[in-house]
């Protein structure tokens, strides 16, 4: 992964199982609109055809016979501020759209679609760019704007296999008020993965993700260790806080768990605190730690040795004052932020 840019560390804000959602698409006649933010590379069976052609596992549009562009509309899981974003033409070779562009759109509530398309302040993440076929095409994005859904258009037609859209998630501040003690070590509350010590196998950011694993490759799994090392995992915690309860699990991993684990603390850029001593752990188990008087941290730190999988690492607790008042800077500063231009324009 060390050729990927370092945007493609951070969460896929769109991705379905964090709780995004392809809301519309004007077209979607050989391939269904869904299959943009599915998880997990693009699949293709060449001898696969159906009643409307060749079956991709992708967004693609009918051939345009007049002026204009096709678009999809995506709910982000984790409204958030867009680093980068990928669009994915894998298996699309003679017919993915030569030009793309994606805008984003910051809206209260549950809009409909109606309302989504009746917005006017849909503002540009990408202007219009060329793409290649069957391409991973990579953008950063430069945008200091919190946005709820973001807008693909393809020029003029053709076929997209994902989307990625990769941040870091902004929540509302209010509603961490109204959950009181919630897991602040969710990507969807703002937490994010800033250090790791191996991702041969699986993304750290598997453990942040919400709802329970389905499989082993849901979670975090490192290459063997052949050294007297160990493995972990730093995670910046939605703000400063005080966490009450942990959840380290190892669900789905049987014969590959870590024999042992800890977990530290530390507040900005203090040294290092103890919030579960080094503790053996069980085999596909979810464990469940009681932390009596925890100091407040900013970032938290998982060790586990010497190597193997996680399923899923949980925080329960509160926000500090001071972590209350930063997140909300953080969140009013990124709702009147300056129209976002991205790098890659096109002439």
């Amino acid at each position: 992964m060390s050729d990927q840019r370092d945007f493609r560390q951070l969460p896929d804000l769109a991705l379905r199982t964090l709780g995004g959602g392809v809301v519309w698409a004007n077209d979607e006649a050989f391939a269904a609109r869904e299959n943009l933010i599915s998880p997990g590379p693009s699949v293709f069976d060449a001898g696969s055809f159906g009643h409307k052609g060749k079956v991709y596992d992708g967004w693609e549009t009918r051939r345009r016979r007049e002026p204009g562009y096709d678009e999809a509309i995506v709910r982000l899981g984790a409204p958030g501020i867009v680093r980068g974003v990928v669009v994915d033409t894998s298996w699309f070779t003679g017919n993915y759209p030569p030009e793309v562009a994606v805008d984003g759109l910051a809206v209260e509530g549950h809009p409909t679609v109606a309302d989504l398309l009746a917005a006017d302040d849909w503002t540009p993440l990408l202007m219009r760019t060329g793409v290649a076929g069957d391409t991973e095409n990579e953008f950063d994005v430069t945008s200091d704007r919190r946005v709820t859904h973001v807008r693909l258009r393809i020029f003029p037609d053709g076929g997209v296999a994902r989307l990625r859209v990769h941040g870091e998630a902004l929540p509302d501040p209010r509603l961490l008020d109204a959950l009181g003690t919630v897991d602040l070590a969710a990507i969807e509350h703002g937490a994010r993965v800033v250090g790791c010590s191996n991702i041969f196998y699986s993304s750290p950011n598997n453990l942040l993700v919400p709802g329970p694993p389905r499989s082993m490759g849901e979670g975090w799994e490192t290459a063997r260790r052949r050294d007297d090392g160990n493995d972990w995992v730093e995670v910046a915690l939605a703000a400063e806080s005080v966490v009450a309860v942990a959840e380290v699990d190892t669900s789905y991993f049987l014969h590959n768990a870590p024999g042992w684990a800890t977990l530290r603390g530390r507040a900005g850029e203090g040294g290092w605190f103890d919030l579960v001593p080094r503790t053996p752990l069980q085999p596909d188990t979810r464990h469940r730690f009681v932390l009596d008087a925890a100091p407040a941290a900013t970032h938290v730190r998982l060790d586990i040795f010497p190597d193997g999988g996680m399923a899923r690492l949980r925080l329960h607790g509160h926000l500090t004052p001071d972590g209350r008042t930063a997140l909300d800077r953080r969140w009013t500063d990124a709702r009147v932020a300056a129209k976002p231009l991205s790098r890659n324009e096109i002439a």
